[in-house]
């Protein structure tokens, strides 16, 4: 176990009530995967309450508001116990139509509407779309799944709209995507953070005791966001920035580490390419015209250039504000940039981590749910990759499916009738995608969908079957946290009704499929983990040597592990080995590009997106827990008090809100937190309260993310 200087483990017993047991286990919400004991009632053997876990190094027994509701979505009233079946196809969309079914006569319907579509269209006329908040197992079979079982193309998953930025940019710079290279024990102790696009103290609280202590320790903190959120208004510096102008920024940064001497030459030479061209593309980026692009004063540009080239040692930090962009790639990479220029990686306390929004947002983007990839984070491109995977599964390279498309692009298939067929599964893109309107009407085309869930989510609403699966705490797995750590997720209670684990479920029709031969040995998690371990062994996410017990002895095991013997990495570089050919990292040279849709006189306000501490994604599983729905019932949209003049409205006044994809109703939520020419709205709502009827679907030529975080709209008071 990692020794943390700053905050010990404690070593705090948990009360034990009369008539219960602790089980303990890990949060299924954001990447901070905070340790708990969950509370079950030896009698009825349902998980009634929750304790937190003090020996859980990373958190240390802090829990969030999600968190200590987690466990009432396990026994929820509106969970799914039975497979649904539609016959009213006129009311695809909604939550009626349906009537319930044995598994039988469900996994029947499915296999021979899928055999049908497959004979009259091609292997590739179905599809999977799937989620990472599962466990690697469950996403690890999932891509087997697909590419085995339904013998498709065409599988992406949810991490699309969410890590694939952090992803593509680590993986340009590096050679290889994990998304923090220290752990996280190693915050309180550096000198400097730079945290852009993160509104951590509520999409990531449980990390914020750690922040706070670099500034306690006479430590800076310097925060890029358009919002003055709780982490801002605390922050050394704050680089409010207009949405979408994140590129400039941190050109506009490097360029002063350049200039003022804190550049590590030496650094640069021995382990880097792409200085030279680097410097060229920044030398434009003065504090003037930088401040010209973001709107950031030129010295708030220069102060935190300074704050982080003085500091000894300092990590940079990102999320999705810098990531969901139609160039969050480039985002990523640039950041990266200042870590690299300045040698400050490869070393405790020193590196780039980005604050995973997912559970399993790292690992459920490492073994083959990605369009183009397969597990081990190998390549489909790769012949050599192809193979190694062949050997495992048992099929010869012309069996294993192309390369399909990402996520948002699968529903332009599916309008055009190349995609025939869904499979969803732990994803609601009915609420999360961006442009609804397109989206939905997509999943509306389709000749047949079916929908693994635990709850009826506005997507499942679009389905001919539902089937009932498993929450978080009725199963067992692994899942990778935020910062690269493989843990382990423990069984509480037994499923509820009839509900299964995606695992079996997908061996299911497999089996039916014809497929049943290639899954047949895969009995249980533990065995389905053995095979991801094989399957991974040699690639760049390698899990080898990181068997479950191993993961529960250590409290956790940070990848990549080779061998049984090797106890993990928790701090990448060290060895100042990056992971492309020649052993170098790539310092990227990257022109500034505005965002696809800058303001006008039509559509003069700037739209941003994000999170609220109450809920988490869709909302799909928060919206429905009393506490949490009390705490923030409804979207709004926050309005600085001069635009709010300038339009005429007052706090609380509803608005209607356009931009070229759509429009809809909002309550005004005035504050001065936030730039005067943007609005913002949270996502977690669905129905005619999704924002993302708004958001602009234009994508990152390389990750293939959609811009969320920035386009133009309109607002137009209402009565």
């Amino acid at each position: 176990m990692l020794k943390d200087n700053v905050f010990p483990v404690k070593d705090i017993p948990n009360v034990v009530h009369p008539n219960e047991t602790l089980v303990a286990t890990h949060c299924c919400y954001c990447g901070m995967q905070c340790g708990m004991n969950l509370r079950v009632n030896t009698k009825s053997n349902r998980i009634v309450g929750v304790e937190p876990r003090y020996d859980w190094p990373v958190t240390l027994g802090k829990m969030c508001p999600k968190g200590v509701t987690a466990y009432q979505t396990v026994n929820h009233p509106e969970r799914l116990t039975t497979p649904l079946i539609r016959d009213d196809a006129s009311k695809k969309g909604t939550p009626d139509g349906f009537r319930e079914a044995t598994w039988e006569e469900a996994l029947d319907r499915i296999v021979s509407r899928f055999k049908e579509l497959q004979a009259n269209y091609g292997k590739d006329s179905l599809s999977v779309f799937s989620g990472v908040s599962m466990t690697n197992e469950k996403c690890y079979l999932t891509g087997k799944f697909a590419r085995v079982g339904l013998q498709t193309r065409y599988i992406d998953y949810n991490g699309r709209f969410c890590m694939s930025s952090a992803a593509a940019g680590f993986m340009r710079s590096f050679g290889v995507d994990r998304g923090s290279t220290v752990p996280w024990t190693d915050i309180p102790e550096t000198d400097c953070l730079f945290v852009a696009g993160s509104n951590a103290a509520e999409c990531h609280p449980t990390s914020m005791f750690r922040i706070w202590a670099v500034q306690e320790r006479g430590g800076y903190l310097i925060v890029a966001d358009p919002r003055e959120t709780p982490i801002a208004r605390r922050a050394d510096v704050h680089l409010d920035l207009r949405p979408g102008t994140d590129l400039a920024l941190a050109n506009g940064i490097l360029h002063q580490l350049i200039e003022r001497g804190f550049a590590d030459e030496s650094f640069v030479a021995a382990h880097t390419n792409g200085f030279e061209e680097t410097k060229a593309i920044v030398s434009a980026f003065t504090p003037e015209y930088t401040s010209e692009i973001t709107g950031v004063a030129p010295d708030k540009i220069v102060r935190a250039a300074e704050l982080y080239g003085k500091a000894p040692n300092a990590i940079v930090m990102f999320a999705r504000g810098i990531e969901q962009q139609h160039k969050g790639a480039d985002n990523v990479s640039a950041y990266t940039n200042l870590a690299l220029v300045t040698g400050k990686i490869g070393r405790p306390k020193s590196g780039v981590a980005t604050f995973t929004g997912q559970g399993n947002g790292q690992g459920g983007r490492e073994h083959g749910q990605k369009a183009d990839q397969l597990p081990g984070y190998r390549k489909l491109t790769e012949p050599k990759h192809v193979q190694a995977i062949c050997d495992v599964w048992g099929i010869a390279p012309e069996e294993m499916p192309k390369p399909g498309v990402s996520a948002y692009e699968m529903f332009g298939l599916m309008t055009d009738k190349t995609i025939r067929g869904l499979y969803l599964v732990c994803s609601n893109p009915a609420v999360s995608a961006p442009n609804q309107n397109f989206v939905r009407a997509a999943l509306r085309e389709l000749d047949f969908m079916v929908c693994s869930d635990f709850f009826l989510s506005e997507s499942a609403e679009y389905a001919d079957v539902v089937l009932p699966a498993t929450s978080w705490s009725e199963d067992e797995g692994t899942v990778t946290n935020l910062e690269g750590r493989i843990i382990k997720i423990n069984k509480a209670q037994e499923p509820v009704g009839e509900s299964k684990p995606d695992w079996a479920i997908q061996i299911a029709i497999a089996e039916r499929m014809g497929r049943g031969r290639y899954f047949s040995h895969l009995t249980d998690p533990k065995a389905i983990y053995d095979e991801l371990r094989l399957a991974s062994k040699g690639g760049y996410a390698d899990y080898y040597g990181a068997t479950w017990e191993k993961i529960e002895r250590q409290q956790g095991v940070f990848w990549p592990c080779k061998s049984e013997e090797d106890e993990g990495t928790p701090r990448m570089f060290l060895d100042r080995k990056f992971f492309h050919a020649d052993g170098k990292a790539n310092i990227c040279a990257l022109p500034y590009r505005p965002a696809a849709e800058e303001p006008d006189a039509e559509y003069p306000l700037r739209l941003t997106t994000g999170r609220v501490v109450y809920h988490y994604l869709s909302g799909n599983q928060t919206r429905r827990v009393p506490f949490l729905r009390d705490m923030c019932p409804e979207p709004f949209v926050e309005v600085h008090p001069a635009l709010a003049a300038q339009y005429g409205i007052a706090h609380e006044d509803r608005v209607r809100l356009y931009t070229r994809r759509g429009e809809a109703v909002f309550a005004v939520k005035i504050t001065e937190a936030i730039r005067q020419d943007t609005v913002f709205v949270p996502y977690h709502f669905g129905k005619e309260q999704s924002i993302n009827l708004l958001t602009n679907d234009a994508l990152d030529p390389m990750s293939r993310m959609p811009e969320f975080k920035a386009c133009a709209a309109q607002m137009v008071k209402i009565g």
